[in-house]
């Protein structure tokens, strides 16, 4: 997102609030040169008029801002508040994602052929690869019968594809699969917050956070400490339950031709024990999705 300078734009002020409150409840005083003597502090993180202090602001106007009375908010405030507290880019944009509050920003729409078949062709035409096509509500759209082995060993239905973080959150086999479950828990909940920052009027998505906050004790609590990350590159490894450890590298991709799609790619350091389990893998999944009428 970007702004014209000194432009101030309608924010999502609750939204502002809690995640300005998160953030600075997790940072350690001594991490940005605060002195730890003095009056004691009642709660972990930065005081309020410290925060001010560093970012060049009134105490009373951040006080606004992390209270949610705030009515707008300019960019180079957000800024200097981010650099205040050594914000990394995908915290940054986030932060920048909420000065535009749900009523500023056009419902979210999809194309009337969705998902669009070539998708499905794309994917396909990479069999060698684990690959797969995922909506912003992490709906999969497609994947080639590599991807399918890979992430979703234990998935039967040969008519419908599974939501990746009701997968991930809900599904006890995923917590064998991953081999650090809670960090690729983290990973998607911090994709999920990201998302809900572009896109504040995506019901859909609305829904999908409503419903594992309600089912999942995990998501809840990694939803509440406000972490927002945008995955882009990541190193995984799987515990698989028909070729054993397999660890690879996932590449995620936007804007392959089609709106609101993400694309990821898995691959395997050549030459690797886990490149060789990734090739029987292929093997392996060719046999029993035929067997199982999944192809």
């Amino acid at each position: 997102m970007t702004f014209a300078y000194g432009e101030r734009m309608t924010i999502d002020a609750p939204s502002l609030g809690s995640y300005l409150r998160a953030l600075r409840m997790r940072v350690a005083p001594e991490s940005l040169g605060m002195p730890t003597v003095g009056r004691k502090r009642r709660v972990p993180g930065l005081r309020r008029e410290e925060i001010a202090r560093l970012a060049g602001v009134s105490v009373s106007y951040y006080t606004s801002l992390e209270q949610g009375r705030a009515t707008n908010a300019s960019p180079e405030v957000l800024r200097a508040i981010a650099r205040a507290l050594h914000l990394d880019d995908d915290e940054k944009n986030h932060l920048l994602d909420l000065v535009a509050g749900p009523g500023d920003r056009a419902p979210v729409t999809w194309p009337a052929q969705w998902p669009d078949a070539s998708l499905t062709e794309l994917v396909d035409a990479m069999p060698d690869v684990p690959a797969v096509a995922h909506d912003a509500v992490l709906d999969l759209l497609a994947w080639n019968r590599l991807g399918r082995a890979l992430y979703a060993p234990y998935h039967r239905d040969a008519e419908t594809r599974p939501n990746l973080a009701r997968m991930v959150f809900l599904e006890p086999w995923c917590r064998e699969l991953y081999v650090d479950w809670p960090a690729k828990a983290e990973a998607l909940a911090g994709a999920i917050r990201a998302g809900v920052g572009r896109e504040p009027n995506n019901a859909a998505l609305a829904a999908l956070v409503a419903e594992l906050r309600a089912r999942s004790t995990d998501f809840e609590r990694l939803w509440s400490s406000h972490f927002v990350r945008v995955p882009v590159v990541a190193e995984t490894e799987l515990r698989h339950p028909w070729v054993g450890r397999v660890t690879v590298t996932q590449r995620a991709l936007t804007g392959v031709g089609t709106t609101g799609c993400y694309f990821v790619l898995a691959t395997a350091k050549p030459g690797s024990e886990s490149a060789e389990r990734l090739r029987r893998l292929a093997d392996e999944s060719s046999g029993r999705c035929a067997a199982a009428g999944l192809e």
